[in-house]
């Protein structure tokens, strides 16, 4: 491809310096409006160390004003003085600003965590109208890309590469997905912490969950209450503690993580370690999940009823997409009959509802690689809430779309809950590929 040609496609993703914040020159007239101008996101430490690699790529190819480095910048200042920005411009009547709001598609590349983030910031802004969202698989499960049809593997790094996956982006379809609150209450004691410890051992350092503080609305006086979003999954349980070790060993010895392969042998081992394939000191029974917390769902009517959790159930996911732990549908298909009896729909991504599953190890959730496995069905529902039981462990752990972490849990209080509920919907971008399916669609997913 000449450079010529390369250059008058590139100008359909181009977004010019005075758009984004940068520079004066505005332009009075629309020779060209770009077709998808898109604002490029990347986590530079995701995908084995390469995500730096493509940072360099993408600002080669496009504005380097329009592509950002997650490491050293947040997307909700990006985003919000963008936005800032075209409804400034659209009012001095400049004819681009309102081309580009109405086309402007975002990017995100980086692992699953990474992609929570972004999606979040886009739902607490608001805007008008809410930019779609393409994911690029940058991670190590990389569910939520591998959902909406971008792959599991990581992209090459290369211009011809990325340039594909830019005119994937200017097909792709809009879809609609729910978001889902979680949040978690327990007294405020005088003695001890109960913040969530992140793999690096801080606590301040999670983006999916963090302590809301007044004039929240959810602050409540005599409580410390914390807020978090999930788009994919929440789990709790074995599997959130293996995905805790791994992401620990990986911030203490980054130069073991190079790459996706190595990093998902790295995971196995230590699934053994901790033992998910059997039980061990690491998990013992009294944190299965029926031993740790009364679990209630929410029934159409609005009544919250106890859910029934085999004892033998070490690990709990309340699910949104059809993709987790690298792409298995922990959901899979119920039998028709058994759904009639139980009241279970399809799993759309916009219908308001979140399956939940249970695994009792990783020698259950290998079953899932069989065409017709699944998960221990437990509930389909609007809402759930988790009741933990005093004096039941001291600690448990959780995980949201891919980021872990530890929560210690007071002994001497019975008071500790976590209740889920629908936040919302964003737009996703999806390809030909997508596995997920909306309520509006009626064909099956592509396999």
């Amino acid at each position: 491809m000449g450079d010529s040609n390369l250059e008058d496609i590139l100008k359909d993703f181009y977004v010019p310096d005075y758009i984004v914040g940068h520079g004066s020159e505005k332009v009075r007239d629309l020779s060209h409006v770009p077709a998808c101008p898109v604002i490029v996101f990347v986590n530079s430490k995701s995908g084995g160390q390469r995500g730096g690699d493509l940072i360099v790529t993408y600002r080669t190819l496009l504005n380097k004003k329009q592509v950002f480095d997650l490491v050293e910048t947040a997307p909700e200042e990006v985003i919000q003085q963008l936005y800032e920005n075209l409804e400034n411009l659209k009012g001095d009547g400049d004819p681009l600003a309102s081309e580009i709001q109405k086309r402007l598609k975002l990017i995100v590349a980086g692992g699953d965590g990474t992609a929570n983030w972004l999606l979040g910031v886009v739902s607490d802004l608001k805007l008008s109208p809410p930019p779609p969202v393409a994911t690029m698989p940058l991670g190590t499960g990389n569910n939520l890309p591998f959902s909406f049809g971008w792959g599991k593997k990581n992209p090459g790094i290369d211009r011809q590469s990325v340039m594909s996956f830019l005119n994937q982006v200017k097909t792709a379809k809009e879809m609609k997905i729910d978001g889902w609150h979680l949040v978690m209450r327990m007294r405020a004691l005088k003695e001890g912490s109960y913040d969530p410890i992140a793999p690096s051992g801080q606590t301040k350092s999670l983006n999916a969950f963090r302590q809301v503080f007044k004039p929240d609305t959810l602050h409540m006086d005599g409580f410390h209450t914390f807020r978090g979003r999930f788009w994919n999954y929440f789990s709790m349980g074995m599997d959130a503690q293996v995905s805790y070790a791994f992401h620990s060993e990986r911030k203490l010895h980054p130069e073991k993580f190079k790459n996706q392969l190595v990093n998902q042998s790295n995971y196995l081992k230590l699934g053994c370690t901790q033992g998910w394939f059997c039980t061990s000191c690491f998990h013992p029974s009294s944190r299965n999940i029926a031993q740790l917390a009364n679990v209630r769902i929410m029934r159409r009517q609005g009544q919250w009823e106890d859910l029934y959790v085999p004892r033998s159930i070490r690990s709990i996911v309340c699910l949104n997409l059809s993709s987790f732990s690298g792409g298995l549908d922990p959901w899979g298909m119920p039998d028709p009959k058994k759904s009639r009896e139980r009241d279970l729909t399809p799993p759309y991504v916009d219908d308001g509802l979140i399956e939940i599953v249970g695994f009792r190890d990783a020698w259950h959730g290998l079953i899932l690689l069989l065409p017709k496995g699944h998960g221990t069905h437990l509930a389909q529902t609007n809402a759930v809430r988790f009741e933990f039981r005093k004096g039941a462990a001291d600690h448990t752990y959780m995980r949201i779309d891919g980021e872990p972490w530890k929560q210690p849990l007071p002994v001497d209080d019975g008071s500790v809950t976590v209740e889920i509920s629908h936040a919302g919907q964003v737009k996703m971008l999806a390809t030909p590929f997508c596995r997920s399916k909306n309520m509006h669609e009626s064909s099956s997913p592509v396999s």
